[in-house]
């Protein structure tokens, strides 16, 4: 009766009560896991509190399942006309491509994929770079995550970034890239000529995703302990209100294990076709450069963990926030103004004037 009375009271406490209760239960939990003790609330075992955060997890999947079952013969019926009927128009595309270039796998996994992330760091990096430099126009200061910092930002701080990233992209990004390609060579990539189909597109999409957060929140965590964070992941941390380009503004060594290791593993699990590679690191240099810009922008994702993260440093290790929740590396987070404001701005109203500051 009694593990039964603990289950219903967790079930309860997760889907039910508010998340001040929730937030000052984890509070109490993490202030006593290390000394052994914990709640004393019904004889609370560790056995509960995994099933405790087990539920948590389940609060934020269900409901994107849900809305997932609810969207998904319109998203995806949708999305599979255009796949299907460009179907053939991308393909005879990639066809002339692999024709005129030739079908040499290393081509398009070393050469092609340095390119393609080059390219759009850069692109998408130099538009933030501008804006950084000449500080105008004023109206878009409103979207600034930490407002006065990098107006304009320091040019000689933004030069030593600038030879770091580029250090890292092509000095350490060849060998990788050749690294990676060996290893893909042992995986057996797919045929380079045939393209895959969109539902699998998909599905590597998640796969991506998953692993990334994984892989990215335990190296982050391990880059921030107190050896290796105050000999290699220090200059990262440089910059407490980072701009777009500090995104690998790093130690060669951080570079691999936790900005280039994450994305590729999910690749090589998956034994992804290397169109599929592109568009996945296309998506994560994006994701990257828009968590570091400094600015909170309607329809983007938002970047105010990840800003939060450089400003405090110990909170908001991963990319999804998935296991910063489960691991409660962002409870400090969650208790400032700033996750207020972490949500996809659908207005074109700044995050900081729909949540301001509160007053002491």
């Amino acid at each position: 009766m009694l593990q039964k009375n603990v289950l219903f009271y967790l079930i309860n406490t997760v889907f039910n009560n508010s998340d001040q209760y929730i937030y000052f239960l984890e509070m109490e939990f993490y202030t006593n896991i290390e000394s052994g003790k914990f709640l004393d609330l019904d004889a609370f075992s560790r056995h509960y509190i995994l099933i405790y955060f087990v539920i948590k997890c389940l609060k934020i999947i269900i409901p994107a399942l849900i809305v997932l079952v609810i969207f998904r013969q319109t998203i995806t019926w949708q999305l599979q006309q255009f796949w299907g009927a460009s179907g053939d128009f991308w393909q005879s595309r990639w066809d002339i491509i692999l024709d005129t270039l030739g079908e040499d796998p290393f081509l398009y996994w070393v050469y092609g994929t340095l390119l393609e992330t080059f390219l759009v760091y850069w692109f998408f990096g130099a538009i933030y770079t501008i804006l950084d430099l000449v500080d105008k126009p004023a109206a878009l200061k409103r979207y600034k995550i930490q407002p006065g910092t990098n107006e304009p930002v320091d040019k000689d701080r933004l030069i030593k970034v600038i030879c770091y990233v580029l250090f890292n992209q092509v000095i350490i990004g060849f060998p990788f890239a050749t690294f990676c390609y060996t290893i893909m060579l042992w995986r057996g990539p797919p045929p380079l000529r045939t393209l895959p189909t969109f539902h699998w597109v998909l599905v590597e999409m998640a796969i991506f995703l998953i692993v990334e957060e994984i892989a990215f929140y335990y190296s982050h965590r391990l880059l921030h302990s107190r050896y290796l964070y105050k000999y290699i992941h220090k200059i990262h941390h440089e910059w407490t209100a980072p701009v777009a380009v500090t995104a690998i503004y790093c130690h060669p060594l951080e570079h691999v294990v936790s900005n280039l290791v994450p994305p590729f593993l999910g690749v090589l699990i998956a034994g992804s076709h290397v169109a599929t590679a592109y568009l996945w690191f296309f998506l994560a240099v994006l994701n990257t450069l828009n968590a570091h810009s400094g600015y909170h922008w309607p329809l983007f994702p938002s970047p105010e963990a990840h800003d939060f993260h450089h400003l405090k440093f110990n909170q908001c290790f991963g990319v999804l926030g998935v296991l910063d929740r489960i691991h409660g590396t962002d409870l400090l987070f969650r208790s400032t103004r700033n996750y207020d404001r972490h949500t996809t701005l659908l207005t074109l109203t700044p995050a900081r004037q729909l949540y301001p500051d509160k007053k002491d």
